[in-house]
């Protein structure tokens, strides 16, 4: 675990009173937003199970400030540890990242992306976004501009849990591009993602 993810599991522990609570998935170093914690073992290991057969599904946003290869679509490959902590996409399908986007464009400002991973590899996004020709905003090692923050957000998490439909939604709030006009007005006007158009890809689904 990550230094800074150990230190928001402290956190929310001394906040809400509890202890031991369990971090049941992860995120980037600089990437901001939704956490799944399990205040149990079993509720861990249930959560595990979920993430494994795909009944757990989550939304990011992302800025970037070049153009990319493509509006939307389905980028699919293997990936590969290369060096300095970096991962690259190969042409493979042995066992690949399935990442799904849109892409949304504004005049003078980084570009939008609405980002749906179907598997969860290490830098997928970030190796993803990259491949189109338009890295994430504040990502110099996958060649992104320096900027004040890594500006990718955990935005929202959709999964079942115990019979009964779950979705949490966290809006960015750090980070100047994710505060300025254009955007807060562009993602207050954004639909459900679950209702997006997202293509099928075989042996997976979007939850709703």
């Amino acid at each position: 675990m990550h230094d800074s993810q150990s230190g928001i599991v402290q956190q929310v522990q001394d906040k809400h009173g509890l202890e031991n609570l369990h971090l049941v998935h992860r995120l980037d170093d600089g990437t901001s937003g939704c956490l799944i914690l399990a205040t149990n073992p079993t509720a861990a290991a249930q959560f595990e199970m979920l993430f494994r057969t795909h009944q757990v599904q989550k939304y990011y946003l992302a800025l970037g400030d070049k153009k990319p290869k493509k509006k939307q679509g389905t980028i699919v490959g293997d990936m590969k540890n290369r060096r300095q902590g970096q991962h690259i996409l190969l042409k493979s399908r042995n066992n690949p990242a399935i990442t799904q986007f849109f892409s949304y464009g504004f005049e003078g400002a980084p570009r939008a992306f609405i980002v749906c991973p179907l598997s969860g590899k290490t830098h997928q996004i970030r190796v993803a976004l990259k491949s189109l020709g338009s890295p994430i905003l504040g990502d110099t090692l996958y060649a992104g501009n320096q900027s004040d923050r890594l500006y990718l957000h955990a935005w929202g998490i959709n999964f079942t849990w115990q019979g009964s439909p779950i979705s949490v939604f966290s809006e960015p709030h750090h980070g100047k591009e994710f505060q300025r006009p254009y955007f807060v007005t562009w993602l207050g006007k954004q639909p459900d993602p679950a209702t997006l158009p997202w293509p099928a890809v075989p042996g997976h689904k979007t939850s709703s």
